[in-house]
């Protein structure tokens, strides 16, 4: 989610015909009968071919975090993908209430759309049309001294809400909720166009990028070189749209975001984050 879109609203919170055309070719090129070639002259000597050197299959792409080797889920209920919207709408609106369900998530494509937000958390930018997150009330305030641009306090009550909300979700609960579902969420990663990777290393991965987000003093300076605004800091503008994001939040939000993701993520790996 780029700086340059702050004034939108933005929300917080992824060839067998080739194949049988290749092996086709290549059997008609060896089937095929072609004619003897012609017999070497007695005197010409031919050294035997060398081998071709041996070539290991692929490496399998390696799990770091199964979610085997957490506490057995119980078995997911028997709904497909492209139909489990109501199926997440009950669980999800058990932990967060109805209300809050409705007013702050798309209800659509849930899971995908929870997927490719993961995802592009990392990237420069989260497309408006996947993200999970409407966008969140207000508009984006600044304070003009002069020539300098800030951040105003008062954007940190815009997330407030949300923040809140959150804390109030036991970790072990929504965890839950997803190892049930896992499987949903490993598909719609592989319709992403991820087939061989594993979406649960990527949830892990981006938590832990989020957790290493930046924590500069507020308040933020801000430049406008045209319509939008950008971080006056280069390394700020530059970050990565989760990053923004939890910057966007405050000081005091992202300390409790931070909290709870670290709380999430002991749930859902055995493992510690990374330094």
């Amino acid at each position: 989610m780029s700086m340059r879109t702050m004034e939108r609203r933005d929300g917080m919170w992824r060839t067998a015909v080739l194949a049988g055309a290749v092996a086709l070719i290549a059997a008609s090129y060896f089937l095929w009968p072609r004619p003897e070639p012609p017999a070497l002259p007695p005197t010409a000597a031919t050294a035997p071919p060398e081998a071709a050197p041996a070539t290991a299959p692929p490496a399998e792409p390696v799990v770091e975090h199964p979610i085997e080797a957490l506490k057995p889920p119980e078995a997911p209920p028997p709904v497909a993908l492209d139909d489990s919207d109501g199926a997440i709408a009950a669980a999800l609106g058990h932990l967060l209430g109805d209300e809050r369900l409705r007013k702050w998530f798309h209800g659509d494509a849930m899971v995908r759309r929870f997927v490719a937000t993961v995802d592009n958390l990392s990237r420069p930018t989260v497309a408006m049309k996947v993200r999970s997150l409407q966008p969140v009330p207000g508009g984006f305030e600044v304070v003009r001294d002069g020539e300098a641009i800030t951040v105003s306090a008062g954007n940190a009550a815009r997330y407030a809400p949300y923040v809140q909300a959150l804390e109030r979700v036991d970790a072990k609960q929504l965890a839950g909720v997803y190892l049930r579902f896992y499987p949903l969420f490993q598909r719609a990663y592989e319709d992403l166009g991820y087939p061989k990777a594993y979406f649960n290393d990527r949830l892990v991965a981006s938590i832990d990028h989020l957790l290493a987000a930046p924590e500069p003093p507020a308040p933020l300076r801000l430049t406008q070189p045209k319509v939008l605004y950008e971080f006056e800091d280069p390394q700020l503008e530059a970050l990565s749209a989760g990053q923004k994001a939890m910057l966007r939040l405050g000081p005091d939000n992202a300390q409790r975001v931070k909290a709870k993701l670290r709380a999430l993520r002991a749930e859902i790996t055995a493992s510690a984050p990374k330094p």
